[in-house]
């Protein structure tokens, strides 16, 4: 996202690397934020950030793997169930409310429901070859670029 805006170099706040600027001349404002700690502790990193740039819930969107979709799928949608998403818990915490938008990027599953098989799964390299991973990345930054404009024009 931040190459596809153009957002040069971020600064360091919210123990996170944040960028701010537009998604092209004249287009919607937008903050991007990367926190800097680990993803099940993001909320400690995003919470005081939404709450210091003043960006209401239904305004944010973040982008987070989904065992739950095949590989390569992907969903947008605001709210709905945590799935044991340990990021997604903590960006709840973070938030105080779990009606944020979500892109959801289908990463599949392992054959597999032993808690660690599953850790190991998705904390791991990818095992599609790397034009397929790098078509899934795209993918992901083009829907969030279009909700970003829809979210922008219904504002």
């Amino acid at each position: 996202m931040v190459e596809r805006w153009g957002l040069g170099k971020p600064r360091s706040k919210f123990n996170a690397k944040l960028w701010e600027g537009r998604t092209a001349p004249g287009g919607p404002r937008v903050a991007l934020l990367l926190p800097q700690t680990y993803m099940n502790a993001s909320g400690d990193s995003a919470g005081p950030a939404r709450g210091s740039l003043k960006v209401p819930l239904d305004r944010v969107v973040v982008l987070h793997d989904e065992i739950d979709l095949p590989f390569g799928e992907i969903q947008t949608r605001i709210g709905g169930g945590l799935a044991g998403h340990n990021g997604l818990k903590s960006l709840k915490r973070g938030f105080g409310d779990a009606e944020f938008w979500r892109v959801r990027v289908g990463v599949g599953r392992p054959d597999s429901t032993d808690p660690e098989i599953v850790a190991a799964y998705v904390l791991g390299r990818f095992r599609e070859p790397k034009a397929e991973v790098e078509a899934l990345v795209s993918s992901a930054a083009e829907e969030t670029e279009r909700l970003v404009e829809r979210i922008a024009s219904e504002a």
